[in-house]
């Protein structure tokens, strides 16, 4: 409730501007301040005319008024700033160290405004707001989806800087382990970037010239070489013996094999077939990431991932069963989705990284070309009348859901701010 309370106050949606403080004093908020994340009060720098003389300070809001003193503000010199004290009940006098008392003020919220705001945290639909969406202006709607895709790849940026520093500046690491994790499509994402930062491209390189060595390696260190396994396929018997010398040599120690899932996901999905795409990028030296900067077309970038699987993974899904099945390792929905989760944010990274702004806008104008994902999400978007029209837009929608909806923090949303004031302003 407390800070449904800063909302009101940082966005002035109180019920009027005839206010008066507990002691019978006329309020007018000239400037409600700036809302403070960190220690002290909840609004630096407030100016509030109290009976006529103005007083410039900060603001301190509680639910209850004697929450002051159960927060040990009386006893803290960092809120004898305090100009006035706002609470939804007031039921205790507040003082400064000094002993001298603070006005006070009890904030009415509009009934509107509280109706509206439980009605979109109690909604039971995926998207709390759907039935009002289409009531949105344009330029609100253009606004928030470019501010909210901004703020999903500096996500996915922030997490590929951190893997900059922990590998010392190895771009081809940072990608290994970026793309092993895409790799994984959700389900097996974990999974994936676990393989990866357990397997080094400095270990898999001594091996580099010998795929099955590599096949040895990724699989074995999967936990994917059990012994029931090894017992009824022979290339799975030659994985296993190779990979019980390497990992002798190495001091290696494999995964849980019950890490991976792979139930009711269709064959082609499953991560044995990640894995052996892995491989074919580390036969010969992982250099992968080197290819995606000198790509200078979607079309280049795509045939980099169009990977035809051969030998042993041309005619299997898993290891132990043969199959018939296309070879092919990725189909171009999936590239779809390793350019967007993979390639944008790894440009985009390298450009703030190097200072280099061709690659942020690349990333950028990638995004902005390739079609929208086709997901739950996107379609849900789609049925209130939200329709994507780009790989940004659809990212956009992704972490409006995930960030916004699924978290009710309907107050936060530039969208839900809308519906809300509305409601408060009507009386």
């Amino acid at each position: 409730m407390e800070r449904i309370m800063q909302y009101v106050w940082q966005h002035r949606l109180w019920c009027s501007e005839d206010m008066v403080t507990n002691d019978g004093r006329r309020v007018r908020v000239l400037d409600p301040g700036m809302l403070n994340t960190d220690q002290g009060p909840d609004f630096f720098n407030a100016k509030v005319e109290i009976d006529g003389n103005v007083w410039v300070g900060n603001i301190e809001i509680h639910v209850r008024a004697s929450d002051w003193r159960r927060h040990g503000h009386d006893s803290d010199k960092a809120y004898d700033s305090v100009i006035l004290h706002v609470v939804e009940k007031d039921d205790a006098p507040v003082y400064r160290t000094t002993g001298d008392r603070i006005p006070q003020l009890v904030l009415q919220v509009a009934p509107r405004f509280t109706e509206s705001l439980d009605r979109l945290i109690n909604s039971r639909t995926e998207i709390p707001c759907a039935a009002s969406l289409h009531t949105l202006p344009r330029l609100a709607i253009t606004d928030w989806i470019q501010s909210l895709a901004f703020e999903r790849l500096h996500s996915k940026v922030e997490r590929i800087a951190q893997l900059h520093s922990a590998t010392c500046g190895n771009w081809e690491e940072v990608c290994y382990v970026t793309l092993s994790r895409n790799l994984g499509f959700g389900v097996n994402s974990d999974a994936m970037e676990r393989l990866a930062r357990r397997t080094p491209l400095r270990l898999l390189h001594k091996h580099s010239d010998s795929l099955f060595q590599i096949e040895a390696l990724l699989y074995g260190q999967a936990g994917m070489l059990d012994a029931k396994t090894a017992a009824t396929d022979a290339y799975a018997q030659q994985l296993a013996r190779e990979y019980s010398f390497l990992s002798n040599k190495f001091s290696l120690q494999p995964m849980e094999g019950e890490a991976w899932k792979v139930f009711r996901m269709r064959p082609q999905n499953f991560p044995y077939r990640r894995i052996a795409l892995m491989a074919h990028y580390i036969e010969g030296g992982f250099n992968l990431m080197q290819a995606i900067l000198d790509a200078s077309s979607e079309k280049e970038l795509r045939q980099l991932f169009r990977v035809e699987l051969s030998g042993y993974w041309s005619t299997h899904y898993t290891l132990g069963k043969e199959s018939n099945m296309t070879t092919r390792a990725l189909g171009e929905r999936s590239i779809d989705i390793i350019l967007i989760n993979t390639v944008a944010p790894l440009y985009y990274a390298y450009g703030e990284i190097t200072g280099s702004e061709k690659y942020i806008d690349r990333a950028v104008s990638l995004l902005e070309e390739l079609r929208p994902e086709e997901n739950s999400i996107v379609l849900a978007f789609a049925a209130a009348g939200l329709k994507s029209d780009s790989a940004l837009a659809s990212q956009a929608l992704i972490q409006l859901k995930h960030e916004y909806c699924d978290a009710r923090k309907c107050i936060y949303c530039r969208w839900g701010h809308k519906f809300l004031s509305a409601a408060a302003k009507q009386r």
